[in-house]
């Protein structure tokens, strides 16, 4: 697995690759040499740099890998049609790419759903799945589109057919860095200015909003997949559940879709970017659990 150099911001600790799978090209790093595998997935407004400061704290145990989604961060932009399902398998198949499976899944935010759906479609990937702030369609997450409950203008309009790239394009640090992370985060000055350059930098690129655009939709295109996926193949993993900035979302969706025991942790002073704003509590987290099902 050759490594090639970084498009954008890096750090000592991580080699960058890039996998040809599943009809894309994804962008991924590496670090860690010993353990078992991990495999680190963002959510919104996010790329593989959300796990900047956590990868060198779990690469002492862990062989880690931290990956770009189709349409986000330096891999191939997201082409017309892309749907849940098809995030699931660039993840199935880039597992099979590494000769890394079965790995210890973490996802968070708008990302969760793809994680449950690997899981559930193909358990021989995965370790446990760890489950961060985030929620599935069909157990709540349609609600966050709710403005008239407490949920945000953002999840519509990101879902919105064309919309993102139509009004966004051009204006993405006023998007990501002036109203997104502000409203997102509780812990002042864990994401600096260097890291929105970077976010930003991603964004910008041509099919940069594409991913998000993707991901946003599948939750109004769901139309009960994800619940149906759930009854005929719960999940039969461990899985770990950490909340925060939305109260026990994440809990409640993973405990109605895993058949496992389900472990919950919440983090009531962190905001929604659980990797970014804690990074050493999270991994403490996370190694805890890792520990006890390797131990099996």
């Amino acid at each position: 697995m050759p490594a090639i150099s970084p498009a954008g911001a890096t750090i000592d600790a991580v080699t960058h690759h890039v996998a040809d799978v599943n009809g894309t090209r994804l962008h991924h790093v590496s670090a860690g040499t010993g353990g078992s595998p991990v495999l680190l997935v963002h959510g919104w407004p996010e790329t593989w740099w959300a796990f900047h400061e956590l990868i060198p704290l779990l690469a002492r145990h862990h062989r880690v890998f931290a990956v770009d989604l189709r349409g986000f961060g330096d891999s191939a932009a997201a082409t017309a049609g892309a749907d849940q399902a098809t995030y699931a398998e660039d993840l199935h198949q880039l597992i099979a790419h590494l000769g890394a499976g079965p790995v210890h899944l973490s996802c968070q935010d708008i990302s969760g759903g793809t994680g449950f759906r690997l899981a559930a479609e193909h358990p021989a990937d995965v370790l446990s799945l760890t489950a961060i702030e985030t929620t599935l369609a069909g157990f709540g997450l349609e609600g966050l589109a709710d403005v008239t409950r407490g949920g945000s203008w953002h999840v519509g309009f990101l879902g919105a057919p064309g919309v993102p790239e139509l009004l966004l394009t051009g204006s993405e640090r006023r998007m990501i860095a002036d109203w997104a992370y502000p409203m997102m985060t509780a812990a002042d000055g864990a994401v600096t200015g260097a890291d929105l350059d970077e976010f930003v930098r991603t964004y910008a690129r041509p099919g940069g909003w594409s991913g998000t655009s993707a991901l946003y939709q599948a939750i109004f295109t769901d139309r009960g997949a994800t619940r149906a996926l759930a009854e005929a193949a719960p999940l039969t993993v461990p899985v770990l559940t950490v909340d925060s900035f939305s109260g026990s979302a994440t809990e409640q969706a993973f405990r109605g879709v895993a058949a496992s025991e389900v472990t919950s942790l919440r983090f009531p002073q962190v905001g929604h970017l659980v990797a970014q704003e804690a990074p050493q509590k999270l991994a403490a987290a996370v190694l805890g659990f890792w520990a006890g099902v390797d131990a099996g």
